[in-house]
């Protein structure tokens, strides 16, 4: 019941909060693709969360951890900043450009489009913490739950696929709030990202029996065939 009360506690507050930055940032509430971004996404979420909690509860319950925490790397800590604030901020310029600002002028079809990227891009998350049920929100070994590398699934194709997928919803996000300008911030997270990936994998390459020869078979870090 505990784990029920906090994903239904989270799912509420955050969806309530980056509706809050996307309402204020477009200056008012008559904005349909705030109102369907938050649709989806709650709809996903829900879907999703209960599903996880009857395959995966260990997971499901790391994932709803906060994203600073005890045994995290003091780097991790730092670049999470950045990249918290580059997707929620860029929520808001997204919205801010569709609805307030008018820069952009993204035609329906379009955004109902970047609706099936953002479900495309949840169905690849999931199929990643599917293949990992070690896959934290933040940079830690957990010898508690005895972490081990993992080789299937996505990590058979790139190391850090979570990531990757990560940039897809991003980009769909702007799709569906009809900006076009949105999507500069993609490539900003790629970069954000490149540094986490490495603090990440000093960590476990230190930490995590395995994964230098898992390194040496797989070669793409983020993006196949590009790094």
């Amino acid at each position: 019941m505990g784990l029920v009360l906090n994903l239904i506690a989270q799912t509420i507050v955050w969806y309530g909060f980056m509706g809050a930055i996307i309402f204020a940032a477009a200056g008012t509430i008559d904005y349909s693709g705030g109102w369907l971004y938050l649709g989806v996404m709650v709809a996903l979420s829900i879907v999703f969360g209960t599903i996880m909690m009857r395959v995966d509860p260990g997971l499901l319950r790391e994932r709803l951890k906060p994203p600073v925490q005890k045994d995290q790397p003091f780097a991790d800590k730092l670049i999470i900043i950045p990249i918290l604030l580059l997707i929620f901020g860029g929520m808001g310029f997204m919205a801010a450009d569709a609805a307030r600002w008018r820069w952009s002028s993204m035609p329906l079809s379009a955004q109902w489009a970047g609706c099936g990227l953002l479900l495309a891009a949840v169905l690849f998350i999931y199929w990643v913490m599917r293949a990992n049920s070690f896959a934290a929100p933040v940079v830690k070994i957990q010898k508690d739950r005895g972490q081990a590398v993992i080789t299937t699934g996505p990590y058979a194709i790139v190391r850090h696929p979570m990531y990757f997928g990560a940039l897809f919803y991003l980009a769909g996000t702007s799709f569906v709030l009809g900006s076009w300008w949105g999507l500069v911030t993609v490539p900003i997270l790629a970069l954000l990202f490149g540094i986490r990936i490495g603090i990440e994998e000093k960590t476990l390459r230190t930490g995590l029996e395995g994964y230098d020869d898992y390194a040496r078979h797989v070669r793409w870090r983020l993006i196949p065939l590009i790094w």
